[in-house]
């Protein structure tokens, strides 16, 4: 059985979006306030807020400021808990895609 995603990336850049900017709100920190001290333009904080829409080192910068940096940490992290023990014997690292 195939697993059907029923959410899009444009959902998961809004989702972030709606919950940066409701931690904003709880910290009481305002638009203008986050871009100066993320060092980015405020237009571009109402751009992310409203589409979800930013360049990926100001949405750290963003996290930074908001106390969220650690979040990323473990964005692309390998799973620790392999399937079996075969596996676990197994596992290389692979330095290079294959050539298709």
């Amino acid at each position: 059985m195939t697993d059907i995603l029923l959410i899009t990336p444009a959902d998961v850049m809004l989702q972030t979006a709606q919950r940066a900017k409701a931690l904003r709100l709880e910290q009481n920190i305002t638009q203008q306030e986050l871009a100066d001290k993320a060092g980015i333009a405020v237009g571009t904080v109402k751009r992310f807020e409203k589409t979800g829409e930013v360049q990926f080192n100001h949405l750290l910068r963003i996290a930074l400021v908001l106390g969220r940096l650690d979040d990323f940490k473990t964005l692309f992290a390998a799973d620790d808990v392999p399937a079996s023990l075969y596996e676990f014997k197994a596992a290389k690292v692979r330095q290079r895609a294959r050539k298709k």
